[in-house]
């Protein structure tokens, strides 16, 4: 079993979880993190978790009974360890200080120090690490490098887990930052957000030949993670820009990290086109998301641009529910308008999917609702729709 340390927004990180894995094989353990029993888990493909750990025991009791079962536990584990470990441990849940968990640390330590075993022990600025400091120490990567995490859900159970690695911030910011073309123009989907749109839009599809069309493609984002995750890839745009950006795009990502996977990209209106793929596996797209707003629009623009975007979305999902096969899964990005008080306006499509040829998919953890992306000064949001061709 592993316990995944959900990002930011940890419904998504969730539904990803779920998608992948079925809703038999996860649940959540506290509002931040998830439980998963899978022997297929492969924390590598994720975009919405931060860190996961393999779970090595289950307790109960506050911060005091925890970090004493540690210490003796690990005194004895690690009595005979060859070469210098380097350790970090991350509490999630518990109301403690950094103080107290660095205090563990040093015990441990000086525990070690007396049998013979060299420790580096990582300081803690908040109660968990944060990913940056687990991944620049390679924690979990291999036996000598090792992150504890140790994770208190509300009704005092206590897991402890030795992680498996944390989130490559350092992979995902050379792919944002370093292809060769970008516009800033057209927004900017995150790539870790593009990891966790394929991945629920595939989720459990096992053949090796699956295809994935974003007919929405812009600068290509969505197309390299798909690739990355070893699918043939399919784009298309209405700007010819966007076109040449993604081809020069997934060419430079397949010369860095020698895929062989087939990439086709073209030009088209996606209310109208015509994709010529034999086969669709699955549709990943973040779609027109309407007029960019640095405050909260008033009623009548609000109901303008609402308007246009549930136009020219319900075209594109029209034209493309003659084209695909009755089951194919869909993640489809659509606006959604935040307002000052925390209310959500959404569009007016999702209330009628099934005329345009699509059931909503059912997620047992997660209400379809919660799946929003925004940072928090943000008020056009990104709302995923995970659909299925009726």
């Amino acid at each position: 079993m592993y316990i995944t340390i959900l990002g930011r927004q940890p419904t998504l990180g969730m539904a990803e979880l779920e998608q992948l894995y079925s809703s038999s094989s996860v649940r959540w353990f506290s509002d931040q993190t998830a439980l998963v029993e899978s022997d297929t888990f492969d924390f590598e493909r994720l975009g919405g978790t931060q860190k996961a750990g393999r779970v090595v025991s289950e307790l109960r009791g506050d911060w005091r009974r925890v970090s004493m079962k540690l210490v003796s536990a690990y005194t004895q584990a690690w009595a005979s360890r060859a070469g210098k470990i380097t350790l970090g441990i991350s509490a999630y849940g518990f109301n403690i200080s950094p103080r107290d968990v660095q205090k563990t640390g040093i015990i441990l330590k000086s525990k070690l120090k007396a049998q013979g075993v060299s420790l580096r022990l990582i300081p803690n600025a908040e109660p968990a690490l944060n990913t940056a400091a687990s991944h620049h120490n390679k924690l979990g990567l291999s036996d000598n490098h090792v992150e504890l995490l140790i994770v208190r859900a509300n009704n005092g159970n206590v897991v402890v887990a030795e992680s498996v690695g944390a989130q490559n911030i350092t992979a995902l910011a050379a792919r944002d930052q370093e292809r060769p073309k970008r516009d800033a123009f057209v927004g900017m989907l995150p790539p870790k957000l593009a990891r966790m749109m394929a991945n629920m839009s595939v989720g459990r599809l096992t053949s090796e030949a699956a295809t994935v069309l974003d007919p929405f493609c812009g600068t290509g984002v969505i197309l390299q993670e798909a690739s990355l995750l070893g699918y043939d890839v399919y784009g298309s745009d209405l700007s010819e820009k966007m076109v040449d950006y993604s081809i020069v795009n997934l060419k430079w990502l397949q010369d860095n990290h020698r895929l062989t996977n087939s990439v086709h990209i073209e030009q088209g209106d996606a209310t109208t086109h015509q994709w010529t793929a034999s086969v669709i596996s699955a549709v990943a797209c973040e779609t027109y998301l309407g007029q960019p707003f640095s405050a909260p629009p008033s009623p009548a623009k609000l109901t303008e641009v609402r308007g246009n975007c549930d136009h020219i979305i319900s075209g594109f999902l029209r034209n493309i529910a003659q084209q695909l096969e009755s089951g194919t899964p869909l993640c489809v990005a659509v606006p959604a308008w935040r307002s000052a008080d925390g209310t959500v306006t959404h569009l007016p499509l999702i209330a009628r999917l099934s005329s345009l040829g699509y059931r909503q998919t059912p997620l047992t953890h997660v209400r379809n609702e919660q799946l929003l992306y925004y940072r928090e000064d943000q008020v056009v949001a990104r709302e995923l729709l995970l659909l299925t061709r009726a």
